[in-house]
């Protein structure tokens, strides 16, 4: 074991990092051979992992406790560190270049992400969050999709919300989100794209000015909503006591 004076990360030979992760140096082999992990720093002939290879390697046996298969997280990491997605595959159509515009993402070290969430940047919370399509493991960083989402989640932990709820809370709005993504691109899909085709317009750009209207519409349903419940909430609340002590 060695220790790297530069930044302090602890270092493993093969067989000490496969033991720590619980699998085999075969598995670890056939894991670097598919470059689900990083390469390892080269000293001579010494291959050296450190702490962010065990990390990877630990994320990897929990998505696939989860039922992922390794082709299937090998395309999930090359997705997160890519981070675009194209209108024309969301559509289903030929011909179309634009893109919806992407979060930014953000670059952290390990340890500034555990700093970043109090100590909270469990190995679950992490499995979790790669699951959720938030992080990639890029080399020694981890890469976080959006720094919207980071953010708030950030605001989220720092007010008392353990992560490990915020990303239950995330898992739930992204399958609400799902679903009103698809209602749109069905309605887009049916009534513009088809046309702005036959008129020989550019569908991207079509639908990109379009796209507005769908942030808007979602944006004015959701305040209305959250006005709804603190109404109700505060309808069942009696004068100095709590909901549900009438």
């Amino acid at each position: 074991m060695a220790t790297s004076e530069a930044d302090e990360v602890r270092e493993y030979r093969m067989p000490e990092l496969a033991e720590k992760a619980g699998i085999t140096v075969r598995t670890l082999r056939f894991y670097r051979e598919r470059k689900l992990i990083p390469p390892p720093r080269r000293d001579g002939r010494i291959a050296w992992y450190n702490d962010h290879h065990l990390a990877r390697l630990r994320t990897i046996a929990g998505l696939l406790e989860r039922g992922h298969t390794l082709g299937g997280i090998a395309e999930l990491i090359t997705a997160f560190e890519s981070g675009r997605r194209d209108v024309g595959e969301l559509l289903g159509l030929p011909g179309a270049v634009a893109s919806w515009p992407s979060e930014t993402p953000v670059r952290l070290t390990p340890e500034a992400l555990a700093d970043y969430f109090h100590g909270e940047a469990t190995a679950e919370n992490l499995t979790t969050s790669l699951d959720l399509g938030y992080l990639a493991v890029d080399g020694d960083e981890i890469v976080h999709l959006s720094r919207r989402l980071l953010d708030v989640s950030h605001t989220l932990v720092e007010q008392g919300v353990p992560l490990a709820a915020v990303l239950a809370a995330a898992r739930e709005v992204r399958e609400h989100v799902d679903a009103i993504a698809e209602t749109f691109v069905t309605l887009l899909r049916t009534h513009v794209a088809a046309d702005a085709l036959e008129r020989g317009e550019d569908v991207g750009e079509t639908v990109e000015r379009l796209r507005p209207l769908a942030t808007s519409v979602v944006d004015a349903e959701l305040t209305m909503a959250m006005n709804r419940r603190m109404r109700a909430e505060t309808d069942q609340t009696p004068p100095g006591g709590h909901p549900g002590n009438q």
